[in-house]
């Protein structure tokens, strides 16, 4: 899958209806709504730090494309643990991999509405 496949399937992220928690893919994202950014009070998922989400349930294998909120963030060498971590709490999950990518940047523009009003940006 390209650069541009995988920016596409980000932007259609918000868009799409969200998995029922009774799916390993549902049980993924809420796992990765316990993950807060250290700066900013909003979970990684709502703040739209991850650009692309793979599950592949049969395999128990779950593939996580994500950023952070800059790329000289504090916490940038041992974030994607902490995301591994939480994920694998999820039943049904063998393996996770989580690549830490920086391009495109983020912006605030990637947010849910929800973290946009949490944040008072509405």
């Amino acid at each position: 899958m390209s650069m541009i496949d995988w920016l596409r399937k980000a932007e259609a992220h918000e868009d799409r209806l969200e998995p029922g928690p009774d799916t390993m893919e549902g049980r993924v994202i809420e796992a990765l709504r316990t993950v807060y950014d250290p700066e900013i009070p909003v979970n990684i998922y709502d703040l739209g730090l991850v650009y692309a989400l793979s599950v592949d349930e049969a395999a128990g294998k779950v593939g996580i494309r994500m950023t952070l909120t800059a790329p000289g963030c504090p916490v940038a060498q041992t974030f994607p643990g902490v995301v591994e971590s939480a994920v694998m709490e999820v039943g049904g999950v063998d393996e996770v991999e989580v690549e830490l990518i920086w391009d495109p940047p983020w912006s605030r523009e990637r947010m849910s509405e929800a973290a946009r009003l949490e944040l008072g940006l509405l």
